[in-house]
């Protein structure tokens, strides 16, 4: 069980962040805990940013900012998704994959995206 669900509070900005890394680069060789560096200091609750979305675009701008990197991409759409569900926090990551997928991209991922959920095995 994660902190925040320990004790009854929402997950931090951090938590979601950390959790969607964890989701889609689970060995690390794919550069998305870049994504980590500028939440890590971040504890306030999700809750409480006003526009999570726009956060978390900006967060992904800054590391990937052509959506160029499928990785990059759909770990921004898994923490965008575990803001709003934060009850999912430790769902099965295929199923954060997909579900972030079709919530991001109204289940229609751009091309670069869709290859690299096809490569885990993720159907949209």
């Amino acid at each position: 069980m994660r902190p925040a669900e320990a004790n009854g509070r929402p997950p931090t900005l951090f938590e979601v962040v950390h959790r969607a890394v964890e989701v889609t680069d689970p060995s690390g060789e794919l550069g998305v805990a870049d994504l980590l560096g500028p939440v890590e200091d971040s504890d306030e609750p999700v809750t409480s940013h006003e526009d999570i979305e726009t956060d978390l675009a900006e967060l992904k701008g800054r590391v990937d900012p052509q959506d160029e990197d499928p990785a990059a991409m759909m770990a921004v759409a898994v923490a965008t998704y575990l803001a709003f569900r934060r009850d999912e926090l430790d769902d099965d990551p295929a199923s954060l994959l997909r579900l972030a997928a079709r919530a991001e991209y109204d289940g229609n991922p751009p091309d670069n995206v869709r290859g690299w959920l096809d490569e885990r095995g993720v159907e949209v």
